[in-house]
């Protein structure tokens, strides 16, 4: 909004002298607090999928395993990127997940696939794949 000043100039609102700057900013201020949204979400569910009690076993099985530490080293650190699926309804549920895993030696994958019933897991599949290798370290034995 122009208002006229008893000189005769013409005087600008703080939008008008200032958005150059203004705007820029604001649509970095909307894509920063995106992204913050996304990145909270993604967090939040990651952190779910780990506190899954399939999940925690996984990674004790593979932590225990003479065979897991002599490939990977210690300690085991798993990755944030979980993949796959789990369901749980009470007593009930199945999952199957792949867990990115490292050690100082090397790096794997450890793919769940198991069914809850009754308010038991039982596993069908709980192995590491090594990376780079075709090799597979069965944890049920």
């Amino acid at each position: 909004m122009n208002t006229s000043t008893s000189t005769g100039t013409t005087e600008r609102n703080w939008f008008g002298r200032n958005w150059k700057w203004a705007l820029p900013t604001g649509c970095l201020l909307m894509v920063v607090l995106a992204a913050a949204f996304v990145g909270a979400i993604l967090f939040f569910v990651f952190s779910m999928m780990k506190t899954n009690t399939a999940y925690q076993h996984a990674m004790e099985s593979a932590r225990g395993d003479p065979e897991v530490v002599a490939a990977l080293g210690q300690p085991i650190a798993e990755g944030w990127f979980v993949s796959g699926s789990f369901e749980e309804t009470g007593p009930s549920g199945q999952a199957s997940f792949g867990i990115p895993v490292s050690g100082p030696k090397g790096a794997g994958t450890i793919y769940v696939e198991a069914k809850k019933s009754a308010g038991q897991w039982h596993y069908e599949v709980m192995a590491v794949q090594l990376d780079g290798t075709d090799t597979r370290i069965d944890l049920l034995d």
